[in-house]
This record gives C-alpha cells, sequence and structure tokens, in this order.
C-alpha cells in the first residue's frame, strides 16, 4: 500500500491514496482528510502553500497532478524516507533491510526491544498484530529507534544506523537498479553508512564482505549450520516452535515462538540477535519472543475449518514465494495446497517470470491474476500469460478478481494462499466468508 501523500497546514493532515482501505478508513477516524482522486481541488489554497510540507513515496507516479502542482508550486516536499532518515538521525537507529524478510525481522525486534528495558519507536512496513499498527511510540524515555530500511528507491541510503541486519539479498527492483550488480553495490553503500563501532548482522551465505565497512563488527546468522547467531534443536510443540539459540553472548535454550512458519524461526534468531547487540536480555528476549503475534499479511492465517486452512501473506518476489509454500508444506504435509497469486509490477513479473513460474509450480494447484500495475504503466507483450505458461503444474488457471469468490466456492479441502502485494488483500474478507458458507460457521 502506498503512502499517501500528506500536506500539512494549519494545524491539518490530508492525504490521497489510490482506493479506500481498511488503513486509510482508521487514518480518517482519526480527524485526517483522506481522498481517492487526484484532483487539484483537494490541495491547500495558494496562500496555505508556505505553511504546508508534503510528504510522499515513490509509490506516488510523477503523473500524479497534485504531486506535479506541489512541484511548480516549489512547496516544501520530502520523500517518506527523507523525513524517516531525519527521525532516525536523532536517536540510535537499528536499521533491518533485505529484499524480503525485513518486515518481519524489524517487527519482531521491535516487538523485543519494546517490552524490554531499552525500549524503542519503531516504524514498520506491516502492520503488527501486537500493537495494531507499524508505528511503536515508547512507552519509556529510549533513545533507540528501530527502522525498516528500504532498498526501493535506494531509500534506505537516507539512514545512518548503529547497527544493521541483511536478511536477503535477490535480484529484485531491478526497474530501479537495472542489473543486480548495481543492488549489491546499493547493500554495500548502506553497510558502509553504519556507524563507527556499529554491528553488522547478516545471513550467513550472503554476498556481504568485512571490508564494506572497516569501522564495523560483522556477524552471521542462521537456522541451517553454525554462525554467530544461530538456532538450534529446532522442533514443534503444543503448536509452537521451540529452539536454542547459540551467541557470542551465550546459550539461551529452549526459546518458544508461536508464530507458524519455519521461515520465522530464521527472522527470529535475526531479531533475538539484534536485541541482544542492542543491550535486551535474555530473560527479556524469552519472555517477549513467546508473546509475539506476527504481522498482519505475513503468513496470516485467517481462517481454520475443519476442511480447509486459509492463509494470507503478502509474498511477491520468487524467494518469498518458495519459502511461504515450503513452510505451508511442512505445517500441512498431508493437505493440498492451493495459491492465488496476484503478480505487483509488470517490469517484475517480466524481468523474473521464469522464477516466478518455479516458485509457483511448487503448489498442487494455482490461480493466477492478472498484473498488479502500482506505479507502472503497462508494458506491451508483459502479463500474467507470462508466468502463466512456464509454470509446470497441470492444475492451473487465470481468474479475473471478480471471479474469484465463485472459483474459491468450488475448490477442493486443504490449504488456501492468497499471495502478493498488490490489492489482493481487499479479497480476504469475501473469500473468508465464503469458507465459512462452505463449512457452516
Amino acid at each position: 500500500m502506498p503512502w499517501p501523500v500528506i500536506s500539512v497546514f494549519t494545524g491539518k493532515v490530508e492525504g490521497y491514496d489510490r482506493t479506500e482501505t481498511e488503513l486509510t478508513q482508521e487514518l480518517v477516524e482519526e480527524g485526517i482528510y483522506v481522498h481517492y482522486e487526484a484532483d487539484l481541488r483537494y490541495v491547500p489554497p495558494f496562500n496555505d502553500l508556505d505553511n504546508t510540507l508534503v510528504v510522499y513515496t515513490p509509490a506516488i507516479p510523477e503523473s500524479n497532478i497534485e504531486l506535479q502542482f506541489f512541484r511548480k508550486t516549489g512547496t516544501a516536499m520530502y520523500k517518506r524516507s527523507q523525513i524517516l532518515g531525519i527521525i532516525a538521525a536523532e536517536s540510535q537507529c537499528v536499521a533491518v533491510s533485505g529484499t524480503h524478510g525485513k518486515t518481519s525481522v524489524t517487527t519482531m525486534t521491535a516487538h523485543l526491544l519494546h517490552q524490554s528495558s531499552v525500549g524503542c519507536t519503531s516504524f514498520m512496513g506491516g502492520i503488527s498484530r501486537n500493537y495494531h499498527t507499524n508505528l511503536i511510540l515508547p512507552e519509556k524515555e529510549t533513545n533507540v529507534v528501530v527502522a525498516e530500511a528500504d532498498e526501493f528507491d535506494r531509500s534506505f541510503l537516507r539512514l545512518f544506523p548503529q547497527r544493521a541486519v541483511i536478511t536477503s539479498i535477490d535480484p529484485d527492483h531491478l526497474d530501479i537498479y537495472g542489473e543486480f550488480s548495481h543492488l549489491l553495490d546499493a547493500f554495500k553503500s548502506f553497510v558502509a553508512q553504519v556507524n563507527k563501532g556499529g554491528e553488522v548482522l547478516y545471513k550467513k551465505g550472503l554476498p556481504v564482505e568485512t571490508d564494506w565497512n572497516e569501522e564495523a563488527q560483522f556477524y552471521t546468522y542462521s537456522i541451517k549450520g553454525k554462525a554467530d547467531f544461530y538456532g538450534t534443536n529446532i522442533r514443534v510443540e503444543d503448536g509452537a516452535y521451540h529452539f536454542d539459540l547459540v551467541t557470542p553472548f551465550g546459550e539461551f535454550t529452549d526459546l518458544r515462538l508461536a508464530y507458524p512458519g519455519l521461515m520465522n524461526v530464521e527472522n527470529a534468531v535475526a531479531a533475538c540477535g539484534l536485541a541482544l547487540l542492542s543491550g535486551v536480555s535474555g530473560d527479556e528476549i524469552r519472555e517477549a519472543l513467546a508473546s509475539y503475534l506476527g504481522v498482519v499479511r505475513r503468513f496470516d492465517i485467517r481462517f481454520r475449518g475443519k476442511e480447509t486452512v486459509y492463509i494470507d501473506d503478502y509474498a511477491h518476489h520468487p524467494k518469498e514465494l518458495e519459502a511461504t509454500i515450503h513452510s505451508v508444506q511442512d505445517m500441512f504435509p498431508d493437505k493440498k495446497v492451493t495459491g492465488i497469486f496476484q503478480p505487483h509490477l509488470y517490469s517484475r513479473t517480466r524481468d523474473l517470470a521464469e522464477d516466478f513460474a518455479a516458485s509457483l509450480s511448487l503448489l498442487d494447484e494455482l490461480i493466477l491474476l492478472d498484473i498488479y500495475p502500482a506505479r507502472e504503466e503497462p508494458i506491451p507483450g508483459v502479463d500474467s500469460r507470462l508466468i502463466f505458461e512456464k509454470v509446470a503444474i497441470k492444475d492451473k488457471i487465470l481468474c479475473s478478481k471478480e471471479d474469484l469468490p465463485e472459483v474459491v466456492e468450488k475448490l477442493e479441502p486443504g490449504v488456501l494462499l492468497t499471495l502478493g502485494a498488490g490489492d489482493i488483500d481487499q479479497w480476504v474478507e469475501p473469500i473468508v466468508e465464503v469458507l465459512k458458507k462452505k463449512e457452516d460457521v
């Protein structure tokens, strides 16, 4: 979901978003006026522009008429990443980066710090289920800011963290970077901005070099073999993951994580590592991790019936899809897994079509939707068929969003996934209602 263009003038906060969602409705309830049509009648009058601050993200296309107006009139304008950089510069910044996994690790880290004596302010890329928001404000005095560091548009280069984590570096956003080597260069620059005496924690096996920052301390993490921080003795007991955490600060046995998905155990190892490096005690980590509830649209179990389990997930990159599907198969080895996938961006579909097809071929059944364009105009010859024709499984169909309820009603029992970063989340509740009706709940 794009952050809105926000105009602040004479004490008012207003904004624009492409579509009305539950989040924008909550903003309206808090007194923020939100409109959904780009039109100059919504912008402040000329005599108020000196008192107007516009905050925007790259999700707002340059063709947006309101954005063009503010540029032409010389109104004060900042990218959202610039504002985050200004805020974080005033504190000790803990930055979580990676082409995928960063929202989950950011939210876990923020929860661990917030529940500890360290405390934090946190800006997250998803809605925390513990706090029902993507912003955590401190309940105690603290100088720590936990920030999700987004590589898109090189936004994370606005941050100069005290400690940073890198969860993954996979080809993505090639519409911005052109080729993978340029993306890797951006991560190299990000690491170089970690403060002198700071720490860099990265997933073991990533192409990270310690000479990227000779004034920082580097650590690795893993759940597949030994690292500086690693999880071992991973098992499922009473519906929750239990694992031992081995660290440079000692071993912490029998940590409990009730949030599903083996990938989230790996995320937890990263978050625990950041928390320990930030001064959180082992006992505080143990207690907080056990109470972690997860993130909306990250392995989000929305319905659990007698015959069908429905999970909604934000996965929109081939590696994310692969991790989510494997986690589902591990949890439900005897159930048929059906995925409803909405590709996000024409450029990403074009660049990674074969990788998407390989990941989606892990499913038992695929329902493929049209591409969600987001900020992009259509690219000739690029549509969902580019993926569809390469998917190896037999049970696959192309489907419109409008036909989803009818298609879901005819599905066989098993596990149903909705996957994607577009507006597929707007169909979650209708799908839940169909499943409830099918199972007479």
